[in-house]
């Protein structure tokens, strides 16, 4: 096991896609997958049957949460008392995840630490299957057998902010509070959540050799990293001295105190890439006007060269840009387009990874672009590589126009 890397969570992983007929098998009464060498890796030789606490999982982009259900998984020998073979299947039980199995589903069999077993199904055609498919590090998966990774060690399964996400959207819990800044974040906010705006700028100025003007790609997500970091470590301590209150017989306090921790985390990463990219902005000279009242009352998260120039009927609109920021996309991209219709090519900033073909094809129809940090344009496909904006153009972009 190595620190910071998917072997701190998983031990190996076998994933497929699902054919028709496996498909079909996943959602009926007899859902056993024969055991080939792949699965045996993963398990090992089966002595008598054995079962497998297992959590299933189905995602697909267009449900607000995904389908989960607790099972199991049995592996057992179907000829462990014939002398010279064996048969080796694994058998899943009925959930509400096998029943939304189809043809093209990406599934993945990750063993655990402690010896439960987690089963994602990710719809087909999906960003989030191309989400799983990148943060395993899976090719090959047009190949009808198991594709199986056991060391989960490398650089690409070191896990940074994006992988982060994505395992905490099925379930895994990853740590990243470390006590370096604790006591300082005690001493300056106390024991309570500062408002993002100053706990944005704090995170800034825990990296002082940072140069946004010349790296802005590298600068926003060393930003974000170390600001979910610290937020986490803070929260951590924050949440501890609450659970050790204890909630004796106050289920609604401990249900409220669920709910803030949830919405806190959504709200909050939103917001602070918000202030990091203002504050690149700032540091590059750009001028611009943050949350601007358009038409219908929309307000853009950024208006450049401001509100002023937008209103002004007689200022050039091909000298006018927007810029939309959301930390990930889902189906919401889709508001910016109503946003500034003076500005007829959007752009919208997303640390969304792995976004579907399908989802940025509409994009480029619609009259967007799409801006992702550099470092994040590999979990694309090459063609979509070749069409995203990074930070650096944007703001190049915007200092041109200026």
């Amino acid at each position: 096991m190595k620190a910071g890397h998917l072997s701190e969570y998983f031990t190996g992983i076998a994933a497929k896609r699902l054919s028709a007929v496996e498909a079909d098998l996943f959602r009926s009464n007899q859902h056993e997958f024969n055991g080939v060498e792949g699965l045996k890796q993963l398990f090992g030789q089966a002595t008598g049957k054995q079962t497998f606490a297992a959590k299933f999982i189905y995602l697909t982009d267009h449900d607000g949460e995904p389908v989960i259900a607790d099972g199991f998984l049995t592996w057992y020998d179907a000829r462990e008392k014939h002398p010279k073979r064996s048969e080796h299947r694994l058998y899943f039980p009925t959930t509400a995840v096998s029943q939304c199995a189809a043809a093209g589903d990406l599934m993945v069999l990750g063993r655990r630490p402690d010896g439960t077993v987690l089963v994602v199904v990710a719809a087909n055609g999906s960003t989030v299957l191309n989400q799983i498919q990148w943060l395993f590090g899976l090719s090959n998966l047009e190949f009808p057998g198991f594709s199986i990774r056991e060391e989960l060690e490398t650089e690409q399964d070191r896990i940074a902010f994006a992988s982060r996400v994505i395992l905490e959207e099925i379930g895994v819990v990853v740590e990243t509070a470390v006590d370096t800044f604790l006591d300082d974040m005690l001493r300056r906010f106390g024991k309570a959540f500062p408002a993002t705006k100053n706990f944005s700028a704090y995170a800034r100025e825990t990296l002082p050799d940072i140069a946004p003007a010349e790296a802005p790609d590298a600068a926003v997500m060393a930003w974000m990293e170390r600001e979910e970091i610290l937020f986490r470590t803070l929260e951590k301590h924050l949440l501890a001295e609450r659970l050790a209150a204890g909630f004796t017989g106050d289920v609604d306090g401990f249900l409220e105190v669920s709910l803030s921790v949830q919405n806190r985390r959504k709200s909050r990463v939103g917001h602070a890439l918000e202030n990091h990219v203002e504050h690149m902005f700032v540091s590059s000279g750009i001028r611009y006007t943050r949350a601007a009242v358009t038409e219908n009352k929309s307000r853009p998260d950024f208006l450049f060269p401001g509100a002023a120039e937008y209103r002004d009927a007689g200022f050039p609109a091909a000298q006018l840009t927007m810029l939309g920021v959301k930390s990930t996309c889902k189906d919401r991209w889709r508001q910016v387009l109503s946003e500034a219709d003076r500005i007829a090519a959007k752009h919208l900033l997303t640390l969304e990874t792995a976004i579907s073909v399908a989802q940025t094809d509409e994009m480029q129809a619609r009259g967007l672009q799409l801006v992702v940090p550099r470092g994040l344009h590999a979990t694309f496909s090459a063609a979509q590589q070749a069409w995203l904006s990074d930070v650096a153009t944007f703001t190049a972009l915007v200092r041109q126009r200026q």
